[in-house]
């Protein structure tokens, strides 16, 4: 196994487990966890795609990770706003 595939494997392990977690209601898809996991999952998957040069695999794993990273922006702006005794809209 090449350091690309065992990177590649990580990640798509962390995106797998967030999936099923997240299907049995074990881990809420608005959760910092979820998101998490999902960011870091996703960068390794795209860590991957770029040293085999695989560049469908690397936007689609860029845009995922965006997308994970400004959920864990919101959740933490909304928790910011939760602890300060405001609302979150």
């Amino acid at each position: 196994m090449s350091v690309a595939d065992l990177i590649g494997t990580i990640g798509v392990s962390l995106l797998l487990i967030a999936f099923v977690l997240n299907q049995r209601e074990r881990l809420s898809e608005h959760s910092r966890g979820f998101l998490a996991m999902n960011l870091v999952g996703a960068l390794l998957c795209a860590t991957s795609a770029w040293m085999v040069k695989f560049y469908p695999f690397l936007v689609l794993e860029a845009v995922w990770a965006l997308v994970a990273l400004w959920g864990l922006l919101r959740w933490s702006a909304q928790r910011q706003q939760r602890d300060e005794g405001g609302s979150a809209a």
